[in-house]
C-alpha cells in the first residue's frame, strides 16, 4: 500500500502546478493532502477509481484536509470529537481492516507564538485521541506536524531555537508523542541523516540552497513498524513550499 502525504498549500493552486501529472506518475493507493483550502462546492477534481474525503475548515480559504483513496475504508471520521479543535478541518481518520490512517494538519503556533498555548492543549488532546484508537488497532499518522523535531531536522538550528516550529515546547510534545509508542518512520530508516527537509521558506532562495525544515512525517504504532517497506521524502517534487512524503506499507 503506497501512501503519499503532502501539504499542498492550496489544492486549487497546486492543480495549476503539475498535481495531476504527479498523481498519475506516483500511482499511489492513498493521497493525504493538508492545507487544502477548499470547500466541497469548490472541489471539481476527481479521479476514476478513487474515493474522495474532504474536511474543510469553517473559515474560508484556511487549513483543511483532503484524501483520495482507491482502497475503500471501513469507516471515515473527521476531527477528534472535540468542538474546540474540530472547526479547522485538521483531521481525517480512515479506518482500514488492519489499521487507522490519520491525515493530520497540526496547528501552527504563529510567528509571535500567540497560539502556542492552544497548540499545547491540542497536542495533549491529540495524543489521547491516538491512544484511544490504538486500543483497537495500530495507527499510521501522516501530515504536516509543524515542528522540526531535532537539530538534524532543520538547517540552521541555533538561529531558529524558540521560533514557531522549533520551540522547546513543540519539540518536547513531539518527543512525548513518540515515547507514547509511535515511530518516526523516515528517521527510523535514516537515523543520522541531515540536510533532508520537507519545507522551505519562499524567502532568500531557501529551497535552492536547501535551507529547510523537516515538518512532515509518517508516524506509525511501534508494533506495526515491521509492515513498513520504505519511508521517503520526495524533495524533487515542486508545487508547494512543502514537498510530498511517501510510505510503502505491507498489506495483509
Amino acid at each position: 500500500m503506497k501512501i503519499i502525504s503532502w501539504n499542498v498549500a492550496g489544492f486549487r493552486a497546486v492543480l495549476n502546478k503539475g498535481f495531476d501529472e504527479f498523481f498519475d506518475k506516483e500511482n499511489a493507493d492513498v493521497y493525504c493532502l493538508q492545507e487544502a483550502k477548499v470547500l466541497k462546492e469548490q472541489l471539481d477534481y476527481s479521479k476514476e477509481g478513487y474515493e474522495i474525503y474532504l474536511n474543510p475548515a469553517e473559515k474560508k480559504g484556511y487549513s483543511g484536509t483532503l484524501v483520495f483513496t482507491r482502497i475503500k475504508p471501513l469507516n471515515v471520521t473527521y476531527g477528534m470529537g472535540i468542538q474546540e479543535h474540530d472547526n479547522e478541518g485538521r483531521i481525517i481518520n480512515l479506518e482500514f481492516k488492519d489499521f487507522y490512517l490519520i491525515n493530520l494538519y497540526v496547528p501552527n503556533a504563529k510567528r509571535d507564538l500567540s497560539r502556542l498555548d492552544y497548540r499545547m492543549t491540542w497536542e495533549d488532546d491529540f495524543k489521547a485521541y491516538v491512544k484511544k484508537l490504538e486500543e483497537k488497532k495500530p495507527v499510521v499518522i501522516c501530515g504536516d506536524f509543524n515542528v522540526a523535531h531535532t537539530e538534524n531536522d532543520i538547517k540552521n538550528a541555533r538561529a531558529n531555537v524558540g521560533k514557531a516550529g522549533f520551540t522547546y515546547e513543540e519539540r518536547d510534545k513531539f518527543t512525548v508523542l513518540l515515547e507514547s509508542g509511535l515511530i518516526d518512520t523516515w528517521r527510523y530508516f535514516n537515523p543520522e541523516e541531515k540536510n533532508k527537509y520537507t519545507w522551505w521558506s519562499y524567502m532568500g532562495h531557501a529551497r535552492e540552497n536547501n535551507s529547510g525544515w523537516r515538518l512532515d512525517y509518517f508516524l506509525i504504532s511501534k508494533d506495526y513498524i515491521s509492515k513498513v517497506n520504505s519511508s521517503k521524502i520526495l524533495d524533487d517534487v515542486m508545487g508547494s513550499d512543502h514537498c510530498p512524503i511517501e510510505l510503502d506499507l505491507e498489506m495483509e
